[in-house]
This record gives C-alpha cells, sequence and structure tokens, in this order.
C-alpha cells in the first residue's frame, strides 16, 4: 500500500515538473558546500566565508576553509549563509486551509495521506529538514506511512516525529460538536476519559507507530478584558499516569495547552512541551525553566486567521488575542521558559511557516535565539539533540542557505535557496 502511494505521488511530481520521480541519492562522492557566511548556531558566530564537507549523509567538517578531497563536488552557494536546517515543533501534515472539521468528513484519509505527503514535500522545499507532526485530526494513524516512506526514501520530506490521532475528552477540544447526532460525525481525536482509558489509548497509538503522544489539555478558550480562561480536560494524576505510560516505553507526551489550570497539571507532570501556551501563570513558567519543558508559541497559525476572518470584528477580536499573547510571549522569555519554534502550518500553507521566526522576533525574542528556538531547541524536543540542529562534525548533514544574514535580516529564512537533507541535495 505504502509503495502503491509512493508511485502515485511519484508519478505527480514527475508530470509537474516539481522534483524528480524518486528523491535523489546521497553521492558517493564528497561534497564541499561553500558560502560567504556560516553560522555557529550555538554562539551566534558569523565564519566569512563559510565552507562545510559532507560525506555521505554526514559533516565531515566546517569553517572558513575544509579540505577538499580530489574528488568532491564543489558548490558555490554565492551571497548566502549557511545554517543548519530548520525544525518546525507543531505542524499538521493532514490539514490544508479551510474548515479544519469538514476535511475529516469530506475527504478520505486516502486523499487525506496523499495531501500529507505533498505538504512534506513542500515543508522541506522551504527548508524545514525535521518536523514534529502534531495529530493527524481525524485520520487516525496515516502518520506512521507517511513517516516511513520518508524514511525508505519514497518520497521526500522531512525527519518525522509521529504522534498518530491527538487524544481528548468525550466532548472535549475536537470533537465534532454542533453537528445532527444522528449523523454521528467522526471526531478528530481519539476519546480518553479517565486514566484507564488514557493509559489504553496510548498503547494503541503506539503500537500503530507513534513516536510520542499528543493530549489535549485544555480548551475551548475564551478571552476577557485580556483574561484567558480556559477549563482542563485531564487532571494531573491522569496526566501523570499519561507522562510515567509514554516514558515505560522511551516516549514523551505533548500538551495542547492555552491557559491555566490545564497548563500547571501538564507541566506538575513534566510533560516535553506545553503547545500554544498563551497565558502562564508566574509559577508555570518557573516550573517549565527548572525542568527544562518547551513552550511553543505558534504564532504563525494566527496571524493567518486574523488575515483571514470572516468579518472585521472577529478579526479585531482576535487580534487583540494576539496582541495578549505576545505580551505573554515577553514575560516567559524573561523568565528564561526555554522555546521551541512551531508553526502550527497546515490550517495555513504548507511551505510558508517560516513567518514564525519573523514573528517570534516581532514579539521579543533575539534572531539567534528565534534560530536557535527552530534548530538547537527543535532538535532537543525531537530527541535528535546530538544528531542535528548544529552544524558539527559527525552531525547529519541537514543544511540550508539563506540568502544574506538572517540574524540582520530574520526574514532571510523565508528565502531558503539551498536544502540538503542527510547528505541529499533536494534544492539548489
Amino acid at each position: 500500500m505504502t509503495r502503491v502511494l509512493a508511485f502515485l505521488i511519484a508519478a505527480f511530481l514527475v508530470t509537474s515538473g516539481s522534483l524528480p520521480a524518486q528523491p535523489p541519492v546521497a553521492p558517493s562522492r564528497p561534497i564541499v558546500l561553500h558560502a560567504a557566511r556560516l553560522l555557529d548556531i550555538e554562539t551566534g558566530n558569523i565564519t566569512t566565508p563559510g565552507e562545510a564537507l559532507v560525506e555521505g549523509e554526514r559533516i565531515v567538517e566546517v569553517g572558513a576553509s575544509v579540505k577538499r578531497p580530489k574528488d568532491a563536488q564543489v558548490i558555490d552557494l554565492g551571497d548566502t549563509t549557511l545554517l543548519p536546517g530548520l525544525i518546525d515543533a507543531h505542524v499538521h501534515l493532514f490539514l490544508h486551509p479551510g474548515d479544519e472539521e469538514l476535511q475529516t468528513i469530506q475527504e478520505s484519509v486516502a486523499q487525506r495521506t496523499i495531501t500529507a505527503t505533498l505538504a512534506a514535500r513542500d515543508d522541506l522545499m522551504a527548508g524545514f529538514t525535521a518536523e514534529r507532526d502534531m495529530g493527524t485530526e481525524g485520520a487516525g494513524a496515516a502518520d506512521t506511512a507517511v513517516r516511513d516512506a520518508i524514511n525508505q526514501g519514497l518520497i521526500p520530506g522531512p525527519r518525522l516525529r509521529i504522534s498518530g490521532n491527538a487524544i481528548s475528552i468525550l466532548g472535549g477540544h475536537e470533537d465534532a460538536i454542533g453537528y445532527n447526532p444522528e449523523q454521528r460525525v467522526i471526531p478528530n481525536a481519539t476519546f480518553a476519559n479517565n486514566a484507564d482509558e488514557l493509559v489504553a489509548a496510548m498503547r494503541e497509538q503506539f503500537k500503530l507507530g507513534a513516536d510520542f503522544i499528543k493530549i489535549y489539555e485544555t480548551g475551548h478558550d475564551t478571552v476577557t478584558d485580556g483574561k484567558l480562561t480556559t477549563p482542563y480536560q485531564f487532571t494531573e494524576a491522569e496526566l501523570l499516569a499519561a507522562v510515567h505510560e509514554a516514558a515505560r516505553v522511551g516516549k514523551k507526551v505533548a500538551v495542547h495547552a492555552t491557559g491555566e489550570p490545564g497548563t500547571l497539571y501538564a507541566v506538575e507532570s513534566n510533560v516535553a512541551s506545553v503547545d500554544h501556551a498563551y497565558q502562564l501563570a508566574e509559577h508555570t513558567m518557573r516550573v517549565m525553566r527548572l525542568q527544562h519543558i518547551y513552550a511553543v508559541p505558534t504564532f504563525a497559525i494566527s496571524e493567518y486567521f486574523i488575515e483571514h476572518a470572516a468579518t472585521p470584528e472577529q478579526a479585531a477580536r482576535m487580534r487583540k488575542e494576539q496582541d495578549m499573547h505576545a505580551t505573554e510571549f515577553q514575560k516567559q522569555i524573561k523568565i528564561g521558559v526555554p522555546i521551541a519554534m512551531g508553526s502550527d502550518v497546515g490550517p495555513f500553507p504548507h511551505g510558508t511557516q517560516a513567518r514564525e521566526f519573523a514573528l517570534m522576533v516581532k514579539y521579543g525574542m533575539m534572531p539567534l535565539a528565534a534560530i536557535q528556538a527552530g534548530t538547537l531547541n527543535g532538535a532537543k524536543l525531537l530527541g535528535w539533540g546530538d544528531q542535528i540542529g548544529a552544524l558539527k562534525a559527525g552531525y547529519l548533514a541537514d543544511i540550508v542557505a539563506v540568502p544574506g544574514n538572517p540574524l540582520t535580516d530574520i526574514s532571510a529564512l523565508q528565502k531558503v535557496s539551498f536544502v540538503m537533507k542527510g547528505g541529499v541535495v533536494y534544492r539548489k
């Protein structure tokens, strides 16, 4: 089934002229990348010029001038900056712009899976060489097939950590509410209503191939006079049971959580990340700093919804909510909450999510910190902290190039001109 799907996608790519039928194979000869600059992501130092020697799938050397084996292919990237492949810690490959609930109702899982493979390609071509897919939104474990097809070289796409279908409660966030109950419209999440059901649902997700578990911990949100109100969905004891179950098999839990008390329940349970994190109590932020729990802000999705609001009144309301989130984000930075870049791309077009970097800078982050959020921190959150996220000897050769210097113009990350993943050149 996976090979048939890959064949169909490959045929589409050939006829569209976008990419060759099969992803290119890592060359047997070394590659030397030469650019005007190379960014040391850990220190912020710029090496001029910048070079990287790649052999097979890994980086051998970086610096101003690297060894050039006799048979090396030299790729001159001109006035660009070399930096690690970008990492988006919150994507939805199975979503596209439009009504999310109707996608589940109107589109088959097969159709959505094809859409997901094209989304993965678009993200890779935009420089995102690794991603965390935060739920298929009603497509079950179809993300397992997408991840595996990418890993087998059948289709192009980022390295993926996948969660399968996210877990929620009956009547909670992502349940199919507001429809004729006789139609029995399927929800966009898997239900669990107590600790035992939560553990059982997790075991099923792991059986089907999930790398981690996503749990909806809060929702529906309301904002009044700058104060966020959002009910929690699982108790701290239930979340603790989930975290323990994930740890039993060496995996982690991420939560959709926007405000208190659900965010506190989540961090006290030692989840890996709090995604969205609109408004956090000071104690919650301090626990996140001490336990190194990442906040994943997802500003880009909110900006998109503001720009595409149905009415001016709706846009004004959402803009106030975004401003509130921006103010809270500055508090998180000041206290020292770890931040990982996550865009929530899917409801807005795949391949455009580097806008998130510009928004993090707009709302208070230094450019280097924002880039680190989408490289070093993302790698750690995805469990690949010693393999990707930096340009170092021995690391996987996930490398991108952008015009100019992203430390002085963060929008350069929205103009990726070269993409290498695992030593394979996908864009130049």
